[in-house]
């Protein structure tokens, strides 16, 4: 079974074709400057096929784009598939899906009218979502099952305690003000694979998933389930990443505004794009940039990363408390995936609660792994993170039923 993967941004489009039965991806890429004046890459990963690197296309639309996908997916050169039936469905990639989806659903008309009633919720990613599904049904036509896969459903199973802000209850009444979540679909995996590699079932388990990189969030994922993560009604919550903000003093805003004389988009503008480590390094948003930059001496470098480590390990304590302990800790995505110095940073000081690091297991980048001693008595992971895997999955599952 073959499954395209698709995340479409407002001029991009990323894509991948592969087998969710063997794991076996075929081909992937990205369309890139749609509208403008179109980047096309192609890269199938059998051999003897060849790669197309950023090559002009034009895409005045995603419509084109798709298309464009579809063709090297079937050239008669380079191709990975011999013909466009051998695409038997297509996982989207959703930001958001509000209260409305808890999980993966096929694509009807009236999922569509509830992608759109959820656009006030992520007004710059939902509508290149949908528009992205307008175009595979516009270029495939609408035999092709497709299915839309949420950030947001992974934790649709928190609890109100964790989900609920304390301001006025008819904000979250009318208004739908709440705690979301994001990079649920990496969470759902990574905790799928602790499972597999700890020999246990996900409901036998309490875990935190951290996915750190350039975005950021922790996940408390109790038997199979998340019930707290750290980013809240937008993805500007929790830790502070690579230019985002993170949590603060909300009081911050109206000081800085009317010292200033800002309004609120500048303030978010700031938050979002020139705070996080790059805003207190001065130096880049990249923790490889900020390692070397604290190597020469830079120590808002260094202290940029330790601000974020810290916060890692707090959450991880709290999240431990959350679930009356904990079984295992998972490091995923760019940072977690590849520092051996961050992993050993975030989890030292943490043999109160049973975790003891074993400096030599921790020394591996990007490949799954135990990094903790073997007589830890909680259990550290490095697990690769697979959301294009993870979304075709759960595209097959929805697909057969």
């Amino acid at each position: 079974m073959n499954i395209l993967v698709i995340n479409a941004g407002s001029s991009s489009l990323k894509y991948q074709l592969l087998n969710p039965e063997t794991g076996v991806l075929l081909a992937k890429g990205l369309c890139e400057r749609i509208g403008i004046d179109g980047k096309f890459t192609y890269k199938p990963q059998i051999e003897g096929k060849q790669v197309l690197d950023a090559v002009d296309v034009a895409m005045p639309t995603h419509s084109e784009a798709i298309q464009a996908v579809l063709n090297a997916l079937v050239d008669k050169d380079n191709g990975v598939i011999g013909s466009m039936k051998e695409i038997d469905a297509v996982g989207h990639r959703v930001v958001h899906g509000g209260e409305a989806f808890n999980k993966s659903v096929l694509i009807t008309d009236e999922v569509m009218k509830a992608l759109e009633d959820c656009i006030p919720l992520a007004p710059l990613h939902n509508p290149a979502n949908i528009t992205g599904i307008n175009a595979c049904t516009a270029v495939m036509g609408k035999d092709v099952p497709q299915v839309a896969v949420f950030d947001t459903a992974f934790h649709q199973t928190m609890p109100a305690k964790a989900y609920m802000y304390a301001l006025p209850y008819e904000y979250y009444e009318n208004d739908k003000v709440r705690r979301y979540g994001f990079h649920g679909t990496s969470h759902k995996y990574v905790s799928q694979r602790a499972a597999a590699m700890l020999g246990k079932k996900p409901e036998e388990l309490k875990l935190i998933s951290c996915h750190l990189g350039n975005g950021s969030s922790v996940t408390a994922v109790d038997g199979g389930k998340s019930v707290d993560t750290s980013m809240g009604f937008t993805p500007l919550a929790g830790l502070p990443m690579g230019t985002r903000a993170g949590d603060l003093d909300a009081g911050i805003l109206q000081y800085l505004m009317n010292k200033y004389d800002m309004n609120i988009d500048t303030m978010l503008d700031i938050l979002n794009k020139k705070s996080g480590v790059q805003g207190v390094s001065g130096v880049s948003s990249d923790f490889r940039d900020l390692e070397n930059a604290h190597k020469d001496g830079n120590e808002r470098a260094g202290l940029a990363v330790d601000m974020f480590n810290y916060g890692v390990k707090k959450l991880i304590g709290a999240y431990a408390a959350a679930m009356g302990g904990v079984d295992a800790i998972i490091f995923t995505a760019g940072v977690g995936e590849n520092s051996a110095s961050q992993r050993l940073d975030i989890a030292s000081g943490l043999e109160f609660m049973g975790v003891k690091m074993d400096a030599e297991a921790n020394n591996v980048r990007g490949k799954e792994a135990v990094i903790s001693a073997a007589d830890s008595k909680v259990k550290v992971l490095l697990i690769p993170t697979n959301e294009e895997l993870m979304i075709a999955m759960d595209t097959a599952s929805i697909v057969k039923g």
